[in-house]
């Protein structure tokens, strides 16, 4: 069966985490499913937005502990490894993502799963999920870029504190912080989602595409670079088939129909 479950609704790809019986906890063969359908998503015209979601009560407990060989006198583990073959690829494959992500948090994303939900473009969760930095429980630093995406999110005060303590973030704390988009009863998550991501499928793709690469940018460019980096992505977007479309709309007094184009 398959790790990572694959929908394909007009424009839309819905990915779901598929370990539900460990809250979808990471191994290896589920993040090269992700990876891989990342891969697909990127290289397919006809996806326009992409949702992340889980299966059943969790949203993604981060790495499968049962898949690290702990027993008495065996190697040590290599989490470099895990790191660079797992975790790494999902969140530079979603920020590079040229189509928005939504990131439907379903429950509990903890560890690396927290982390990857940052790394989407828009998060939404439901009413009863939450965020733990749980890594400090087992003696582990923050991994997945949570180090780099935390503190940007809600300030170094809070990143820190929550990445020590390791304490549980209730969605709707979130929401207050700054750490994601909105919160929905569960039972709305999925069509919430949905809607979102639907409506985002139906606007100018390619500038979102040029959007993302410019947030992307903006943490380590200077204000000069980034301003460089803006004049010559506006150019790729005025050349575009929806710009076009949307002057042309905007003038004819209609609503614009974009083709991602």
């Amino acid at each position: 069966m398959s790790l990572v479950l694959t929908e394909r609704f007009d424009g839309v790809l819905r990915l779901t985490l598929h370990r539900p019986d460990v809250l979808n906890a990471f191994n290896l063969a589920m993040a090269r499913e992700l990876q891989q359908a990342l891969d697909a998503a990127a290289a397919d015209p006809t996806v326009r937005a992409v949702i992340l979601t889980g299966a059943g009560r969790g949203f993604c407990a981060g790495q499968d502990l049962a898949s690290v060989d702990m027993s008495p006198g065996a190697p040590p583990v290599d989490l470099t490894a895990f790191i660079r073959d797992q975790y790494n690829p999902v969140v530079t494959r979603l920020r590079e993502l040229p189509k928005p992500v939504i990131c439907a948090v379903n429950g509990v994303a903890a560890g690396a799963g927290a982390n990857i939900a940052f790394a989407c473009d828009i998060v939404i969760a439901a009413a009863n999920a939450s965020f733990i930095q749980s890594f400090v429980k087992i003696g582990l630093v923050p991994d997945s870029g949570g180090t780099w995406t935390l503190p940007r999110l809600i300030g170094h005060a809070r990143a820190s504190a929550l990445m020590l303590l390791g304490d549980k973030v209730p969605a709707a704390t979130a929401k207050e912080w700054g750490m994601i988009w909105e919160v929905c009863d569960g039972a709305e998550l999925a069509d919430r989602a949905m809607a979102m991501a639907t409506m985002l499928a139906s606007q100018p793709t390619r500038a979102f595409a040029l959007t993302k690469q410019l947030l992307n940018a903006s943490s380590t460019n200077d204000l000069a670079a980034q301003l460089a980096l803006e004049e010559r992505l506006q150019g790729e977007a005025g050349r575009s088939a929806d710009f076009t479309e949307g002057v042309r709309a905007f003038l004819e007094k209609r609503p614009p129909v974009f083709t991602g184009q």
